[in-house]
């Protein structure tokens, strides 16, 4: 499903990242694009973001960015 409209990123491109290593929003807007146009994607984005992680703990505790 696409999440960021404007950069045409789907889930599977923001969990195939989170698995490489991208642990911040930040790092998923440097590596995708997401959140740098309309930023309706930021919220579902950062929502992934912590699902994934806490499901299996690949992220470091960071403060917000």
């Amino acid at each position: 499903m696409y999440v960021c409209v404007c950069n045409a990123v789907t889930t599977r491109q923001i969990s195939a990242s989170i698995a490489e290593g991208a642990d911040s929003f930040r790092a998923l807007r440097d590596q995708l694009g997401v959140g740098t146009c309309c930023g309706k994607c930021s919220q579902d984005v950062r929502s992934q973001l912590r699902q994934e992680c806490a499901s299996d703990g690949c992220c470091r505790k960071r403060q917000p960015s």
